[in-house]
């Protein structure tokens, strides 16, 4: 604005005033458009000046403000929260204030502390009580999700002026990528959003009531900051939110992930790790070979089939013709070669009807998703659905939703699928499945300062890698089964619940002389196993595990640390009744696991939300915050 003075101004003084009210007025030019769409929100209010000039809510109390720095100054003073301190320590972007201020909203309309979560029910509010000292960066990941792009409430001016004083001013290279105003036009305007995945065939259809219309079903709740999925919870119509935020980018983003997932599967390195997994690989050969009558003269189909070796396993057992999907151009032309150089490879000619070449494989170029542009092959003409479509704690590429797309639209009424079970199973470590023993004694140098800080990183981001048997410290237990002849699309997103108890870690004679030992669990570990049964392999049923009690798989294991170990005991120690429990002083008897995986608003990267509450052995109980991990 131009500075108000009583002394005369000089010509070059004029000058610059002159130049400073163009640069004014262009400014309001380019800020005439979201003027333009918030005047048609006020237009409704029957001319009300007092409420439009007073329609900012602050995020803790009923009172309203006129401008964003005039309701940021009444949090500092009254509620003790520093927006723009917060903004500036965390290096936030717009979407980071976006989402900082969802977060707030959501947790307060749920009573809860912004800063540690906590319920409190008093007069004050929980944004009143005290804490013990803390880092502000530690809690930035509870809003740093997605899901907080959603507005927590409708028609929240906030949202949408939070950022006006600092546009044009230094505006972080991501915001400049999108318009805010259109950005925020599309937030206001969409009663309902619709959500394509050109991928996975699936449409989510969000209502304004932030209710999920139709669509696949993983979820995350704005109120306790957890994952929660449709069917695995009372609370589960309750708990939807908005897994992709704007679809022109969801769209845009996801055609990037898949050309840099199926381009990283062009390397032939790649392939090399996978056929060189024994496990993995004879695990397929036999379930393909050793069972005839399902094989022979069948119509097979494999999806993904990268160089081909499992098409070559099916061709090998007889097939009449097997349909290679594979959806990178290099490793299709790889595979046509392969089958070609081995004298199998299926001409088009003999899919018009010449029958005089021997061939059975052809191979496909694109996404199962997208075979009926580029093939003709009539719906449900398959016999057999082949895929080896796992990844890293089973569910990681999102690869799943493929084989069910060409489940429904190829196989036969009946068909088979192979593997047709997967189930995820979850047990307690302890230290020596961390990096902490390795950095205690570095040639005779504690190191383990560093080591520490490894299991630190590791509460927040998945840690694939071999847990050895011996540094399994609980039971194990199934955590989640999936039938792949019979499952739904949206039951790739779960929520289960499952319960640890100590390892007693030897032969019945050991028990007593363990039955009070104390052991820390560190986390959780995750692993699967896929099974060819006896629904469909009648002649030789096939298990292939990726646990920690059989032979290492490249799939390894997940690791889940916990933020701070928990102190388990197996028996009925006593304990100190004054002591937390989990603690060394009164170890926990068993710990409850509330466990959700679902796929992530980042194409093909899963979220793992994880609640943990220890048990003493009089029954009193120690729940620790939830844990957001993200496998991307």
């Amino acid at each position: 604005m131009a500075t108000i003075s009583n002394h005369p101004q000089s010509e070059e003084e004029q000058k610059n005033h002159e130049f400073d009210d163009e640069e004014e007025e262009n400014e309001d030019d380019e800020l005439e458009g979201w003027d333009d769409w918030e005047a048609e929100d006020e237009a409704g209010e029957d001319g009300d000046d007092e409420s439009s000039d007073s329609n900012l809510l602050c995020l803790f109390c009923d009172s309203r403000y006129g401008s964003c720095d005039a309701l940021f100054d009444h949090c500092i003073s009254s509620h003790h929260f520093d927006f723009r301190g917060v903004r500036t320590k965390l290096c936030l972007d717009f979407y980071g204030g976006f989402k900082l201020i969802n977060y707030v909203r959501s947790q307060v309309a749920e009573r809860k502390c912004w800063i540690c979560g906590v319920t409190c029910e008093s007069s004050q509010g929980p944004q009143n009580h005290k804490h013990e000292t803390f880092s502000i960066e530690d809690i930035k990941p509870l809003w740093d999700d997605d899901r907080y792009l959603k507005p927590f409430l409708e028609d929240d001016s906030l949202l949408y002026t939070f950022g006006e004083d600092e546009e044009g001013e230094g505006e972080d290279d991501y915001s400049a990528l999108i318009d805010k105003d259109e950005l925020m036009r599309d937030l206001k305007k969409y009663e309902e959003i619709c959500i394509d995945d050109e991928n996975t065939g699936d449409t989510i259809v969000y209502n304004a009531d932030n209710s999920v219309k139709n669509g696949r079903k993983g979820v995350a709740s704005p109120s306790n900051g957890h994952l929660d999925v449709a069917g695995s919870s009372e609370k589960a119509s309750k708990d939807k939110h908005l897994r992709g935020s704007f679809p022109t980018l969801l769209s845009k983003d996801i055609k990037n992930v898949n050309e840099n997932y199926f381009g990283a599967y062009s390397s032939y390195g790649i392939h090399r790790e996978m056929i060189s997994d024994k496990v993995r690989t004879d695990a397929y050969r036999q379930a393909i070979l050793k069972n005839p009558s399902l094989l022979n003269n069948a119509v097979v189909m494999d999806v993904g089939c990268g160089t081909g070796i499992l098409s070559l396993f099916a061709a090998q057992a007889g097939a009449s013709r097997v349909i290679a999907v594979e959806a990178s151009e290099k490793m299709a032309a790889v595979a046509t070669q392969i089958a070609m150089d081995n004298g199998l490879w299926r001409s088009k000619s003999q899919n018009e009807g010449n029958k005089h070449s021997s061939g059975v494989i052809e191979v496909v170029q694109g996404m199962v998703e997208e075979l009926d542009k580029s093939s003709q092959i009539q719906p449900h003409s398959v016999d057999v659905l082949l895929s080896e479509w796992m990844g890293y704690c089973l569910l990681y590429e999102s690869m799943l939703s493929s084989v069910l797309f060409a489940r429904d639209r190829w196989l036969k009424p009946g068909g088979a699928i192979l593997p047709d079970t997967a189930t995820i199973f979850v047990a307690g470590f302890g230290k020596g499945g961390t990096s902490v023993p390795f950095w205690e004694n570095v040639y005779g140098f504690n190191m383990s300062c560093i080591g520490k800080e490894l299991v630190g990183d590791a509460t927040k981001i998945p840690i694939v890698d071999i847990v050895d048997n011996h540094d399994i410290v609980t039971n194990s237990t199934v955590l989640q089964t999936f039938d792949l002849a019979t499952m739904n699309h949206d039951d790739v997103d779960f929520t289960a619940s499952t319960e640890l108890e100590p390892y007693s870690g030897g032969s019945t004679g050991m028990l007593n002389d363990l039955e009070c030992q104390t052991r820390l669990c560190y986390g959780v570990v995750l692993w699967f196993e896929t099974s060819f049964t006896s629904r469909f392999c009648k002649e030789m049923p096939v298990v292939l595990s990726t646990s920690p009690y059989t032979p290492k798989t490249h799939w390894s294991q997940t690791i889940l640390t916990f933020r701070e170990p928990i102190a388990m005991a197996s028996g009925k120690p006593s304990g100190d009744r004054l002591a937390a429990i989990g603690t060394e002083a009164c170890p926990a008897t068993k710990i409850q696991l509330r466990v959700s995986i679902a796929r992530a608003v980042e194409h093909r990267s899963i979220d793992i939300s994880l609640e943990t509450v220890g048990i003493g052995s009089d029954g009193r109980k120690c729940k620790w915050p939830v844990q957001i991990f993200n496998l991307h």
